[in-house]
C-alpha cells in the first residue's frame, strides 16, 4: 500500500472560497498531469502554476485551478506531492478527486498522508500525535502544547534520558564483558545505583508536568455540588450561559449529572451539575445521588456551592466532610441576596461570578506553568513512561538486594524500549492503524 498513489481532500467538507485536494506518492505528478492543461512534469519542486483541469474522457473543463508541485524528498511525506487548489464549491471538489480517483490514485485513508511522514522517517510518533493535536486544538494552551510538540520538543525531551539510560547499561555490560575491571558490589553502590536513582527522578519530575499538561488539555473534570436549592444548576447554567439545567425552587429537580464544557481563560472546565445530596425515598432522585456521589470521587475539582443566605447546618457539614481530601473551592451562591465576606461569594441568578472565576485561575496556576514547559502530550506517551518508571524501579530494587547485574540488565532494556516506544521507533502495527484512523481524511 506504502507504493499507492494516494488522493484526499484535505480541506472541510463544506462550501467555502478555495478546497485543496492533495495526491502523495511515485505517480502523484503523472496523474495529475492526466487532468492539467499545462505539462507538470517539466515543473520545478515547489512551484505553482496557474492552469485549468480537464475532464480527460469528454475533455470538458471542469475547473480553474493553481497546481503546487512538490518533488521529494523535501515534502510533507518524503514522496512526490501535488495539491490542487480548486473552488471551494463541494461539488467541483469532488469531481476533481474523483478525476484523480480514475486516473490511477488510490483514496487516502484518514491520517495516511501523516502516516506516510512517520514510515518515511520524515517525523517521529509523538510528532503526528501533535500535527491531530494542533488541527484539534480548541484553545491557546492546546495550542501551545501542540506547537511545540510539533517542532519535537518531546524528542528533545526523551533524547537525554535515553543516552543515560545507555549509559547505565553500558556500564553493567562492560563489567559483565571484563569484570577484571571493577568490582561487582562497588561498581553497583558508587555508580550504577546513584545514576539509576537520578534516572528516576528526572522521569518523575516529568510525569508530574506531563500530567498537569493533560489535565489543562483534556479540560478539569469539575463536579458542581451541594444540598437541592442552593443554586447548583444556575450556576452551570450561568457559567455556560445557556440554560442547560433545569432551575425550579422545588427541591431535588436535578435528578441525573448534567454536563457541559466551558473556558475561563487558560483553563477548560467540563463541569457536572450534580443531584442534590440528601436522605429521600425516591428511587429515581436516590439513582441521581448515587452519581453525583461517583462524580464527586473522579472530579479533579469540587465546586461546593453553599446558600450564603442560610446558615450551615448537618447537610453541609457532611458534604464539606466528604470533599475535604479533593481539590475543593468553597462557592457562596446567592450573595444578591445575602452578602458574606467569608469564601467565594458570587450570585448565579445575577451572573456575577468573576471571584470565582480568578479563584479557578488561581488555583490551576502552577498547572498553567508546568504546560509551558516540555512535557509528554497524551495518555499513550504518559502510560508508556510510567512503564519505563516501573521498569527501573524494578532494576533499583534487583541491585539494592544484591541481584546479579546481568539480570538488572533485562528491566534495564525493558524501560530503553519503552521510551522508544514513545518517539514510535519501537512499535506495533494495530497500534499506528488505531493512531492514524483517529486524524481527518486528507490528514
Amino acid at each position: 500500500m506504502l507504493k499507492d498513489t494516494i488522493a484526499a481532500i484535505s480541506t472541510a467538507n463544506q462550501d467555502g472560497a478555495i478546497s485543496i485536494v492533495r495526491l502523495s506518492g511515485d505517480d502523484a505528478i503523472d496523474i495529475a498531469n492526466q487532468l492539467f492543461s499545462a505539462d507538470l512534469t517539466q515543473k520545478e519542486s515547489h512551484t505553482i502554476t496557474y492552469g485549468t483541469i480537464y475532464d480527460p474522457n469528454t475533455h470538458e473543463a471542469v475547473d480553474e485551478v493553481l497546481v503546487s508541485v512538490f518533488k521529494a524528498p523535501k515534502t510533507f511525506t518524503r514522496e512526490d506531492v501535488v495539491e490542487i487548489n480548486c473552488h471551494g464549491g463541494r461539488f467541483v471538489t469532488r469531481k476533481v478527486l474523483s478525476l484523480l480517483l480514475s486516473s490511477g490514485a488510490r483514496l487516502a485513508q484518514p491520517g495516511e498522508f501523516t502516516q506516510r511522514a512517520f514510515l518515511n522517517g520524515r517525523i517521529d510518533l509523538t510528532q503526528a500525535e501533535a500535527i491531530n493535536d494542533l488541527i484539534n486544538a480548541k484553545n491557546n494552551t492546546n495550542l501551545k502544547t501542540a506547537i511545540k510538540g510539533v517542532k519535537g520538543s518531546i524528542r528533545k525531551l526523551l533524547d537525554p534520558l535515553i543516552s543515560d539510560l545507555l549509559d547505565i547499561i553500558a556500564n553493567i555490560e562492560v563489567n559483565i564483558d571484563y569484570p577484571e575491571y571493577d568490582d561487582v558490589e562497588q561498581l553497583t553502590d558508587e555508580k550504577i545505583l546513584p545514576m539509576a536513582k537520578a534516572w528516576s527522578a528526572k522521569i518523575k519530575a516529568i510525569l508530574v508536568k506531563s500530567e498537569s499538561s493533560q489535565m489543562l488539555k483534556e479540560g478539569i473534570k469539575t463536579a458542581i455540588i451541594g444540598k437541592p436549592n442552593v443554586g447548583k444548576s444556575s450556576l452551570l447554567n450561568a457559567l455556560l450561559e445557556e440554560e442547560k439545567a433545569i432551575v425550579t425552587d422545588i427541591a431535588g429537580t436535578t435528578r441525573d449529572l448534567v454536563e457541559g464544557t466551558i473556558q475561563l481563560g487558560h483553563v477548560a472546565l467540563n463541569l457536572i451539575d450534580t443531584a442534590g445530596i440528601r436522605e429521600t425515598e425516591d428511587v429515581v432522585e436516590k439513582i441521581g445521588i448515587d452519581r453525583s456521589l461517583q462524580a464527586i470521587e473522579n472530579a479533579q475539582l469540587v465546586l461546593m456551592v453553599l446558600d450564603a443566605s442560610r446558615p450551615l447546618d448537618e447537610q453541609d457539614e457532611e458534604l464539606l466532610k466528604l470533599t475535604e481530601n479533593k481539590t475543593r473551592i468553597l462557592v457562596y451562591n446567592k450573595t444578591d441576596i445575602a452578602p458574606v465576606s467569608e469564601g467565594v461569594a458570587i450570585s448565579a441568578k445575577t451572573n456575577e461570578l468573576k471571584p470565582l472565576i480568578q479563584e479557578i485561575e488561581r488555583l490551576f496556576e502552577k498547572h498553567l506553568i508546568a504546560v509551558e514547559e516540555p512535557a509528554l502530550n497524551n495518555e499513550r506517551q504518559i502510560a508508556l513512561m510510567n512503564r519505563a518508571l516501573q521498569s527501573m524501579n524494578q532494576a533499583i530494587t534487583a541491585m539494592n538486594c544484591g541481584m546479579e547485574l546481568d539480570l538488572v540488565t533485562i528491566d534495564l532494556q525493558d524501560a530503553y524500549t519503552s521510551l522508544k516506544e514513545i518517539l514510535g521507533e519501537v512499535s506495533r502495527d494495530d497500534l499506528l492503524d488505531t493512531l492514524f484512523s483517529n486524524f481527518c481524511l486528507g490528514k
